[in-house]
Formats: C-alpha cells, structure tokens, sequence
C-alpha cells in the first residue's frame, strides 16, 4: 500500500478507536432501536454518496445507496482493505497484530481464502445441523429451567451462536468459559482504545491453540485441527490462528446480535411468528431473508480506501479518500425496497449485503442463514406464546457500535 494509503487509514483507525470522531457524524454507527436515526436518512436526501467528514486532511465519504453500495464492495481494483501494515501495533506481540479476510487485498486474500473455503461448502455444513440442533434445543432447555422469565440475549441470543462455533472450531469443553470472557464487547466502540487489547485476548487464545494441535494433535475434529493438518506446513500459528479468529468474529457477535434483535422484530409481528412455527421452508426463509434485511446488525462494511481517483455514484472521489458503505442504510434504501421502514416477509427478496458482497463476503454467510432458520423456528415452536417482559421503552440498545444489538431482551415464556 502506498504511504499516503497507509496514512489515510492510521488516521481514520486510530480516530474511531480512540472515540475522537465528532459526535456530529457517528449516526452511521447508531441506531434508534433497529431503525437507522434520522440523521442517516436525513442524509440519503443529498444523494446516496455524501462526504461524511474530513477527517486529519483525509476525506470520508457515506454511501447509502444499494446500487453504489453493490459496486463499491465488488470492486477491489478501485478499492483497497489493507490497512495491517499501519494499524494494530504491528510491532508489539502478534495477537496485536490485525488480519484475516476483511482487511487484506490480493494476492494475500485469495490465499488465506482458500484456506477456509473447503470447510464451508455445502456438504460440510450440511454435516454440521446436527450440531446446530443439539446446541439450540441445549439453549432451550436452559431457558425453560431459568423461567418463566428470562434474559433471552443471555440465554439463547449468546448461547447458539457460541455453542455453535466452538463445535466449529472443535474448542474443548475445558477451553470454553475462558474463551467466552475473550469474546466480549469487541465491537462496542465506548471501549475505545482497548477495543485493541480485547482482541488481542481472543486471537492470542486461538494462536496458541494453534500451536498446542501442531506441537500434540489432540483437538476434535474442527476447523482448527483440519487446518493444522491440511495446512500447518504453509500458514504458520499466527495465520491459521487469525482465521480463526475471524470465523469466531463473523459467526459469534453477528449471529448472537441478529438472534437477539430478530426475535425482537419477530415478537412484533404474530404473522411472521406463526410462520415459523406452521410454515414451510420457503416461508420460513423469506422471514429469514426479510429479518436480515431489517435488522442488518453490522452497521458498515470495512472501510474501503481509494487506489485512485474515480467516481463514485455522482461524487468525484480522489485517491486514498475513505469509502465506508453504510449496510444499515443499503437495507433502508427506498429505491431498492418501496416501503424499505417496514418488516414485511412477504416482500423478501434475494441480494441482501447483510453479509458483504464481492471479494469480502462473508465466508461463513450460508452457516450463518442455518443457525438462523434452526434456532427461530424450534424457538417459536417451543415458546409459541413467547412475549416481551417489559416495556419495550425500557430497552437499551448499544450506543455507538459496528455490530449492533440489544443489551438485554427479558421474555415471558408464556
């Protein structure tokens, strides 16, 4: 990456993890409930790239639009990720360090890539809905015991996704409850600078399992020990320790947080409830489809930094400018969706970049639609007269994060 690239995103990094962004332009990373906050659609009215700020000399520019978003993200000839080189305290320990998929560029992408891939493949997930089903009716039972009332984002929101990708990962039992303390609040931006440390505490913990399989393979058989095995000679610990990292990223907090605030959405609207207790599968995955859609839990896409000038919608964007695409407002766009505020499943269409798109899709998408379809439909089967226990006013919602949730969810069992 060329030094002004490199600068542009130290610059925007260390900006937003030291929370020194202006209070005036961190509406991209709120909310009002599930809903974007005016100043988001506030903005869509000057056309679906806005320059959001100027940042230390750097320009960043907002886009909200689905068409612009679409081309944006697919193409990564005009845009570059890497950003490892300048953030992350490169030369400290190397769990500091930031990696894995979303912030490299090829060639380095296409290999660790490559990597992954083989374990998501149709097949391969297809083995694991036994899994998925041992550890949702597992959440259930815990709530049944805990009720009649219970905090559903600690009792099943966290609960599935994390049993879920431990059997992924192949974590021992032992291994489970330290790693679960390392995985909390690492997108909550009120952390600020240690933002930095709590990652470095779950990638640390996932390196040196890394290095315990390839000093004695004893792991179960999950994706840390097939990578060892099938790729220990190539990617040392650090490498295969980030991608795993990374998959923890994308199949925990996203995955706990769209469980948490759909069933939020769900509990609003008793027609897309019953469909996933009565319906068939195509109507239990348009409620899917539209709750992605809706609730789009992770807020921007990682920022994209300009190889060199070029047009972007209808601004004149130079090189090493920002573009950060706003997935909150892409799902929100009118001119894709006509009444794009409401929950509708039965306007559900395919195209979501819920999950990314282009290069950068999320690697673990379609694990993420089964644990979806698996644990809402055997929740409203278990639970048909689940209800909300408390005012939903009193609800509090995270501030000011990439990944967006619900802090809590009290449910009445029924």
């Amino acid at each position: 990456m060329a030094p002004s690239l490199r600068g542009t995103a130290l610059k925007l990094a260390v900006s937003t993890a030291a929370r020194r962004v202006p209070g005036s332009i961190r509406f991209p990373l709120q909310r009002d409930g599930v809903d974007p906050v005016p100043r988001l659609e506030e903005s869509r009215a000057h056309g679906d790239v806005v320059r959001l700020a100027r940042l230390l000399g750097t320009r960043v520019w907002l886009v909200t639009g689905y068409d612009v978003a679409r081309a944006v993200l697919a193409d990564s000839d005009a845009f570059a990720n890497d950003v490892r080189h300048v953030i992350g305290r490169q030369g400290r320990a190397p769990a500091e360090r930031i990696g894995g998929l979303g912030m490299t560029d090829a060639p380095d992408h296409e290999r660790l890539r490559r990597v992954l891939t083989p374990y998501f493949t149709r097949r391969r997930l297809a083995d694991l809905q036994a899994d998925i089903d041992r550890v949702v009716a597992a959440a259930l039972d815990d709530m049944a015991a805990h009720g009649p009332e219970v905090d559903l984002v600690e009792r099943f929101g966290f609960a599935v996704p994390f049993g879920v990708i431990c059997d992924l990962l192949g974590m021992p039992g032992m291994d489970r409850e330290e790693f679960r303390q390392h995985g909390a609040a690492r997108f909550d931006l009120r952390n600020g600078a240690r933002i930095l440390d709590t990652a470095a505490g779950t990638r640390q913990f996932l390196i040196d399992l890394v290095a315990a399989e390839r000093r004695a393979p004893h792991l179960p058989d999950g994706l840390v020990a097939r990578m060892v095995a099938d790729h220990g000679a190539d990617f040392d610990d650090v490498e295969l320790g980030g991608l795993a990292d990374g998959v923890f990223l994308g199949g925990y907090e996203t995955s706990a947080s769209m469980l948490s605030l759909g069933t939020y959405v769900l509990l609003q609207h008793p027609s897309a409830w019953q469909s996933l207790r009565d319906g068939d599968p195509g109507d239990v995955d348009r409620v899917v489809e539209e709750l992605l859609r809706f609730v789009c839990p992770v807020q921007i896409a990682f920022p994209r930094i300009a190889r060199r000038d070029l047009v972007v919608g209808e601004q004149h964007v130079r090189a090493g400018d920002v573009v950060v695409v706003s997935l909150t407002g892409v799902e929100r766009d009118p001119a894709r969706h006509v009444d794009a505020a409401r929950f509708d499943p039965t306007t559900a269409s395919a195209g979501t970049l819920a999950f990314g798109h282009g290069l950068h899709r999320c690697v673990g998408a379609e694990l993420a639609r089964m644990e979806l379809r698996t644990a809402l439909v055997a929740l409203a089967r278990r639970f048909p007269d689940l209800s909300l226990a408390c005012d939903p006013g009193d609800l509090k919602f995270t501030e000011l994060a990439i990944v967006h949730s619900v802090e809590s969810l009290p449910v009445r069992l029924g």
